[in-house]
């Protein structure tokens, strides 16, 4: 028998939260205030201690804090949710000792530990600050990423113990084993996602032949078959004209886009093999908010199900999905990419039919 390996160090949640910069409260599993970080200490008039032990709409805090809608309603929701829930404005009223009231607008996301309570990331938003919702998913992602290299460490731990242990073992017990590396190998795929979405370096914009892109991605899912029977039909217009585009990624783009279509193709109760289709087309009135020119449309379409209604304004938001065990990062990163390209992406779905449409600049407008 092998010797036991040391166990690996695990990191404390509660001093990964303390240190980042936006505010972030803790509930227990009875959903009363557990911890504040600092941050949040500052931004809501409260201390940690003072707080904790306490329902979110106790007399004595209520005197303190007030918001709309009520914190105790908020973190319930996110306690009985399979996935994190957003809520994006949130109207918080805090009041100084003076008596004198303060209020603000804040997007709160809300993440259910089973067994241990709710997390609720606050997400400041400025007076006017139309910009709020990218922010709030980049700040939710940089809370993630700085978790995921914390995981890492003692995930490779753990990983290589239950290889060792499984050289020992009968095979029933081998195949447990064998399970442990298998899942810790789906957790490291799950933070590679994360760090991709953490990428903060800029688009490198040349002129891109959005066809060819598409070509390569449709194939690419094709050849992958994880969908038996699966058809991906293409209507190209081929007078459309370079994108300004960083082509690497926004063949991410692409593939993200078409994955999305085939696990909900995969998901249908139906045996009738499943049909996206791949659309382009040009647009010379639409505008992005700052007003550049984003003639060049492509979309996704597919005949699944669609989209839930109730994350249908919450698809592009990172650990949203629609799906068990998805990990509601694809879709994430196809907006952040379309975003950082000063582009736009929107989403359109009934049961049936859901597209998902990209709109970029042209190359050789606007500094291509």
């Amino acid at each position: 028998m092998s010797a036991p390996l040391a166990a690996a160090p695990v990191p404390d949640p509660a001093l990964a939260l303390e240190s980042l910069p936006l505010p972030v409260a803790c509930f227990d599993a009875e959903g009363r205030w557990a911890s504040l970080n600092e941050a949040a200490e500052e931004w809501l008039n409260l201390s940690s201690t003072g707080v904790r032990g306490l329902a979110p709409e106790d007399r004595a805090l209520i005197a303190r804090l007030r918001t709309d809608p009520g914190l105790g309603a908020l973190v319930a929701q996110a306690a009985a949710a399979d996935e994190p829930v957003l809520h994006a404005a949130v109207q918080f009223q805090t009041s100084d000792r003076a008596d004198r009231w303060t209020t603000r607008q804040a997007a709160v996301h809300l993440c259910a530990l089973p067994g241990r309570g709710v997390v609720a990331a606050i997400l400041p938003a400025a007076a006017g600050d139309a910009a709020m919702p990218r922010r709030a998913a980049r700040s939710a992602i940089g809370m993630a990423e700085m978790l995921a290299h914390e995981i890492r460490n003692p995930l490779a731990g753990i990983r290589g113990a239950a290889q060792l242990l499984a050289t020992d073992l009968s095979p029933d017990d081998r195949e447990l084993a064998d399970l442990i590396v298998a899942e810790s190998r789906r957790i490291v795929a799950l933070l590679d996602e994360v760090e991709r979405f953490g990428d903060t370096s800029p688009p490198r914009l040349q002129a891109v032949n959005i066809h060819d892109i598409l070509e390569r991605a449709r194939r690419s899912i094709l050849l992958a078959d994880g969908a038996p029977g699966l058809r991906i039909v293409t209507d190209y217009d081929p007078s459309l004209p370079p994108a300004l585009a960083d082509p690497d990624r926004i063949m991410q783009v692409a593939l993200n886009l078409l994955q999305n279509a085939v696990q909900a193709i995969s998901g249908a109760p139906s045996a009738v093999p499943g049909t996206i289709r791949l659309r382009t087309a040009w647009d010379g009135a639409l505008r992005n908010p700052d007003g550049a020119h984003l003639p060049i449309q492509l979309e996704v379409e597919d005949d699944g199900p669609g989209i839930p209604p109730r994350i249908a304004d919450q698809v592009f938001e990172p650990f949203v999905s629609g799906r068990e065990n998805g990990t509601g990062l694809g879709l994430a990163l196809a907006g952040k990419i379309v975003t950082d390209h000063g582009g736009l992406i929107r989403a359109e779905s009934r049961p049936g039919r859901t597209v998902l449409r990209v709109s970029l600049p042209q190359a050789g407008k606007g500094g291509g």
